[in-house]
């Protein structure tokens, strides 16, 4: 198989990395791919956001397989692209990705065909959603309606922090285009938790659960990012509650997008709030979660080409059953300073290939570039993913704090408590 990945991430790495492992792996090719892609196969310099130029190239190298991993191409339509030149594609169809590019889309289809979630209301002017807030009670949930790269989301303690996130997104255009509407949600307690499925538009296969670490800052403080760490499994997922977001949430959806005409293809990420009664839903993402790929690659023991072909393809139902590593995984975030809001990029970044030596450990790529002498610096703002397994997640959060203090970089921090609530069961 040639396949193409598409985007330049930590997590498009890691399924890099364990699609490279597969046998029918002929030929790996990114784009635009990052410096550790480029160890794996061929990087090509085209943008994620280009749907067409990529399908031409996908025909042009008669691709067998394209594997989307940013929201942003799944939005543009790079899968309808691909079906036009018959190239198979991982990943949903723009009218399908709406479920992750519109949040008041995914509020609405969620009461059109009862999938639990939060209470919410919709708003395109600052006056009306500062009324509608002085109705409620804090904690206030306010969304931005677009893609703001995991950072639309603000979770204000206060009504005068509720206010200011309204005029920041709706009246500064803090999240650009993606802050022309807001959503503000009931406020859902609980702990968090994030399910991915596998879809071919008829059937879906639960993988396993995951949590992340949204907050830039230790303890949980500080502004939301578009993660700061992930480890998997998540204790709190227990497989009663697996088969209860199977039962309410990714079944009912399926069954909704087909009905709808738009049938969901790719992997459905169910961002999750696990309560007293049952899982509810927090978000729909239509790709895999970053940093949480990274986490379940690292588990994952199946050969993942051939079950991403047979949802390419709807033959889903014939691939053969994921085997997972029980061992827990985690994957500490390094970030340049200044993360989330002006991240200081050009730093230079030495010793990866130490950490790399450690046992159990991956540093994936997630915002990096490499000068024409060889010289590694950051370029954005998550800029390497430091992955590891271990006997026990203890085990495994050790490893992977141990390889990052090899890493010799001035210009980054992570958080140092990555995993935990975990920890602390």
């Amino acid at each position: 198989m040639k396949i193409l990945i598409v985007g330049s991430g930590g997590r498009e790495h890691a399924l890099g990395w364990k699609l490279a492992q597969s046998p029918l792996a002929s030929d790996l090719i990114s784009a635009p791919g990052n410096p550790g892609l480029a160890e794996l196969g061929r990087t090509v310099a085209i943008k994620a956001e280009a749907p067409a130029e990529l399908a031409a190239f996908a025909m042009r190298e008669r691709v067998d397989l394209v594997v989307i991993g940013p929201e942003a191409a799944a939005a543009a339509g790079l899968a309808d692209s691909l079906a036009k030149v018959g190239v198979p594609c991982f990943g949903p169809s723009q009218a399908a990705a709406e479920l992750e590019a519109s949040k008041s889309f995914m509020k609405d289809f969620c009461a059109r065909h009862g999938v639990p979630t939060a209470g919410y209301k919709v708003f395109d002017d600052a006056i009306r959603a500062k009324a509608y807030l002085g109705e409620r009670e804090p904690p206030f949930v306010i969304k931005a309606d677009g893609l703001a790269g995991g950072k639309g989301v603000v979770l204000a303690e206060t009504r005068r922090e509720a206010d200011a996130a309204v005029d920041q997104i709706l009246f500064l255009k803090k999240f650009g285009t993606a802050g022309q509407r807001i959503v503000i949600e009931d406020f859902l307690p609980g702990e968090e938790a994030s399910f991915f499925a596998l879809c071919d538009g008829e059937t879906a296969v639960p993988l396993v659960a995951a949590q992340d670490h949204k907050r830039a800052y230790d303890g949980d403080k500080g502004p939301n990012t578009g993660g700061m760490g992930a480890y998997s499994p998540a204790p709190v997922f227990t497989d009663l509650v697996r088969d209860q977001t199977m039962e309410r949430i990714i079944l009912p959806t399926m069954a909704g997008m087909k009905a709808e005409g738009r049938p969901f293809v790719g992997v459905l990420f169910a961002g999750l709030m696990i309560s007293a009664d049952g899982p509810k839903l927090i978000e729909f993402n239509v790709r895999f979660g970053d940093p949480e790929c990274q986490t379940l690659m690292r588990r994952l023991k199946s050969d993942l080409a051939p079950v991403l072909l047979a949802a390419a393809k709807g033959e889903l139902a014939n691939a053969p059953p994921l085997e997972w590593d029980e061992r827990p995984a985690v994957t500490v975030v390094y970030a340049a300073k200044g993360y989330p809001d002006e991240p200081l990029t050009g730093s230079v970044i030495r010793g990866v290939e130490r950490a790399q030596r450690f046992e159990g450990v991956e540093v994936f790529h997630a915002g990096t570039r490499l000068d024409e002498d060889g010289t590694l610096r950051a370029a954005g703002g998550r800029v390497l993913n430091i992955t590891a397994i271990g006997d026990n997640l203890g085990d495994a959060v050790h490893r992977a704090y141990t390889a990052i203090a090899a890493i010799d970089w001035p210009g980054g921090f992570c958080r140092r408590d990555i995993g935990w609530r975990a920890l602390e069961r």
